[in-house]
């Protein structure tokens, strides 16, 4: 049996680019933020090509999330008689004058939970309170999102509601491609497993560049670069799948059908890319009871980025972290000033546990 991390094997993979021979500078992005972390901890990039450059892109959903809308869980989750829960990530980002860790130290009740169902378990146990999730997330997280609202609405909760930041990667994908400078994409392979492959097709076909789906080992991340700069070399853009074992080439329709029942497309504002059409999701009409935004009308203020952060310019590879700033200096773990450097998917959280 292959360990993932079998160094012999590595080292001729690493030894075949090499072989490659591509003497043009080369920009390829991994998309995902697990990625970004496993390409950081394993000290891969340092093993490249000096031509070959790994820049990181819209990938974590926490750090895409705009700060007006983390505004907006950070004033739901003020209100009184209120329980909102999210992820971990999302407690620690801030808002604009707030976040939802300060709500919570001045005795607001906001929890930390592993799955929306949680927050279902929570209304149906607090029936005097109002429940809110916040839904953060991809094409990963919004089919579990949508299975929530949908066992709220059997149990017919009255007390249980959504805001729904939910995102989808391939309108990003075509943002990013349309902007240009990026020779090949490393593709997600948590959202491939559920969207597929075919959703990533017009990279090829209308910008003429090469994409690999990805595994999240280190030999998968490395396997898969090999393929993509082979591509690039034969001039040969194409979007291949190196993570068959996970992630099939159609997806999975039964989480895909789930998420379309509950939701439907709408424009989103991401932060580093600004709004997108129909990049978003946003809850259909006839589940519109379980829209936070909508029952408690959500005030939409316009909200600048935190002074001096470029999260935006890491998140749409415009940079690296350490060309932000704030970087080390003032922007630390401790004491994050961006989502990049709050979320365990964070470049800029990878970049200073691993590559300072």
């Amino acid at each position: 049996m292959i360990s993932f991390d079998d160094r012999a094997i590595a080292e001729k993979i690493f030894s075949s680019i090499k072989k490659l021979d591509i003497r043009r500078p080369v920009r390829l992005m991994e998309v995902c933020g697990t990625h970004t972390m496993a390409i950081a901890k394993s000290g891969l990039k340092k093993n490249l090509p000096g031509n070959v450059k790994l820049v990181s892109g819209p990938g974590c959903p926490v750090c895409v999330t705009s700060q007006a809308d983390i505004d907006s869980a950070v004033w739901l989750a003020s209100k009184k008689a209120v329980i909102a829960a999210s992820f971990g990530d999302m407690i620690r980002v801030k808002g604009s004058a707030s976040s939802l860790e300060a709500v919570r130290a001045s005795g607001g009740d906001v929890r930390v939970v592993y799955s929306p169902l949680d927050a279902v378990d929570l209304a149906r146990e607090n029936p005097g309170k109002e429940v809110i999730f916040i839904g953060v997330g991809f094409e990963t997280t919004a089919p579990a999102i949508a299975a929530a609202v949908l066992a709220a609405k059997k149990e017919r909760l009255k007390n249980f509601s959504v805001l729904t930041l939910c995102k989808l990667v391939p309108p990003a994908l075509y943002a990013v491609a349309e902007t240009g400078g990026i020779d090949g994409f490393i593709l997600p392979g948590h959202v491939t497993a559920i969207i597929g492959t075919r959703p990533y097709r017009f990279l090829a076909s209308e910008f003429g560049v090469p994409s690999v789906v990805a595994g999240f080992e280190p030999l998968e991340i490395l396997h898969a670069l090999r393929l993509l700069l082979a591509k690039i070399k034969e001039g040969k853009p194409e979007c291949e799948n190196s993570y068959l074992r996970a992630a099939p080439d159609e997806g999975n329709p039964f989480a895909l059908g789930v998420m379309r029942k509950v939701f439907a497309e709408a424009d989103a504002d991401w932060r580093g890319l600004g709004i997108l059409p129909d990049s978003g999701l946003v809850l259909r009409r006839e589940f519109s009871e379980f829209d936070s935004a909508r029952r408690f009308s959500v005030p939409k203020k316009r909200a600048l980025p935190p002074k001096g952060c470029r999260c935006g310019d890491v998140l749409s590879g415009k940079i690296s972290p350490a060309h932000c700033p704030l970087f080390s200096k003032t922007c630390n773990p401790q004491n994050p000033a961006g989502p990049c450097m709050v979320s365990s998917e964070g470049a800029c959280a990878a970049a200073y546990h691993y590559e300072r």
